[in-house]
């Protein structure tokens, strides 16, 4: 089995499908799904289908972009949901330089207030970067996240930027770009991150890797991240299912 450890399943794409979607990939050995909300909308939705289904876990906080409606109901909303059962850590939270729907200073707040919830409630983070490499890693040392540690979704830093990260406790996490043909960064870090630090993920309905790229991405294509990343590393798919799941269940506390 896999574990996707990112989805959007709870996005508008799949509201005609969802269920056929949780069981196609079911059928393709992933299982257990990770389901993020990050607004008031996709965290209600998230909240929905995890309680619906036990096979479904959640990831709620206040994606950046969206930083400047990180409001006291919002961030009392995410508070009262880490203490659900099916909650298994904050995010995804971080900086986003690449749209500028929220200015910098507003991002970097909720991303600060957001740190401390988590070490507050003694939850893993989840961190969305983009565009803002520095700025994120600088944030995540001054607010001490090494104590929660978490995860570097859809990781897309350098391989030499590998070693600050993981000293502050957090799991890499690969997605569909690993698998495109002139993507020679991820590729790289997919062969140099520690085995026991390494994650999939879809990041569906984005990302989609090869072959389906330019497709609606589902959790059922977390397979071909997993076979990419083994061929990468000269190793068994058999053992890069089972270290990325170990190590998923170790991060999110799953049973």
């Amino acid at each position: 089995m896999l574990i996707d450890t990112h989805t959007h399943l709870n996005s508008d794409q799949f509201d005609g499908d969802v269920e056929e979607t949780i069981e196609r990939a079911r059928a393709n050995g992933v299982s257990p799904m990770i389901v993020v909300g990050f607004d008031h909308k996709t965290i209600d939705r998230a909240m929905e289908l995890v309680e619906q289904d036990d096979d479904l876990y959640a990831v709620i906080g206040w994606h950046p972009v969206d930083s400047i409606d990180f409001d006291d109901a919002a961030y009392a909303k995410v508070e009262r949901l880490m203490d659900h059962e099916k909650v298994v850590a904050l995010g995804e939270i971080g900086l986003d330089y690449h749209w500028d729907t929220s200015p910098k200073d507003v991002q970097e707040a909720a991303f600060r207030k957001q740190i401390q919830l988590a070490k507050k409630k003694n939850k893993p983070i989840v961190i969305h970067n983009r565009e803002a490499t520095e700025d994120t890693l600088r944030i995540l040392e001054e607010e001490d996240a090494k104590e929660v540690g978490g995860i570097l979704h859809s990781y897309s830093m350098s391989a030499e930027l590998l070693p600050r990260c993981l000293a502050m406790n957090f799991y890499i996490s690969l997605g569909g770009p690993v698998t495109f043909k002139n993507a020679k960064m991820p590729k790289r870090v997919a062969q140099e991150v520690p085995l026991d630090r390494l994650l999939v993920e879809t990041d569906c309905p984005y990302l989609t890797p090869t072959p389906y790229r330019g497709k609606r991405n589902e959790p059922a294509y977390v397979r071909f991240v997993a076979e990419e990343i083994a061929q990468l590393r000269g190793m068994m798919y058999a053992d890069i299912e089972q270290a990325t799941t170990e190590n998923a269940k170790r991060v999110f506390r799953l049973p």
